[in-house]
């Protein structure tokens, strides 16, 4: 299951960052379709089945324990 971070100021820096760059990450420099939120590479460890963790900005968690 993916769910947001439960540090509320984290998700509201995140958002308004997203809002910023217009949908982007914000804690990249580059602004490509890789990098559109939710990017490439959260994408890519959300579909590993052992990954368990955030995404690069912390907006996103991946969370193992209920999928088993």
């Amino acid at each position: 299951m993916v769910r947001l971070n439960e540090d509320k100021q984290v998700v509201q820096m995140v958002r308004d960052g997203l809002k910023r760059t217009g949908g982007y990450c914000p804690c990249r420099l580059e602004q490509t379709e890789d990098t559109r939120c939710m990017c490439k590479e959260f994408r890519e460890q959300i579909a590993d089945p052992e990954f368990e963790g955030y995404c690069h900005c912390l907006l996103y968690y991946k969370d193992l324990s209920d999928s088993k």
